[in-house]
């Protein structure tokens, strides 16, 4: 079984700063990718950015600038760095990893349980 764990989530000012942490343990073969999503009330789950297993990094034009993901591959986690945030950027996120369970199975998403954000104006 395949468990993902957030944590870093808080209430901060606009302009503050925030570092998301999601860490994966379980049955894992290998990661192709990991990233981070969000979704604000009464709004869809939106991709804020990913991380390929090569480094390869990709963000939502919103968070572009403000927002940088990292990866630890020997820990199996996964970092969000926020800076400059905004009160648009309020939202639960969600911590995604594209995972296979041993070597010959497919590769399927697994989904955390999400961690609050709240920027206050």
């Amino acid at each position: 079984q395949v468990q993902l764990v957030e944590s870093g989530g808080a209430l901060v000012q606009a302009g503050g700063s925030l570092r998301l942490s999601c860490a994966a343990s379980g049955i894992i073969s290998s990661i192709n990718a990991m990233a981070w999503y969000r979704q604000a009330p009464g709004k869809q789950r939106e991709l804020v950015a990913r991380i390929a297993s090569g480094g390869i990094t990709d963000y939502a034009d919103s968070v572009k600038g403000r927002f940088t993901i990292s990866g630890d591959n020997a820990k199996k986690m996964v970092y969000l760095e926020m800076n400059s945030l905004e009160p648009e950027d309020t939202a639960v996120y969600y911590c995604n990893a594209d995972i296979k369970i041993f070597t010959y199975a497919p590769f399927r998403f697994y989904w955390g349980q999400g961690t609050q954000v709240t920027v206050s104006s």
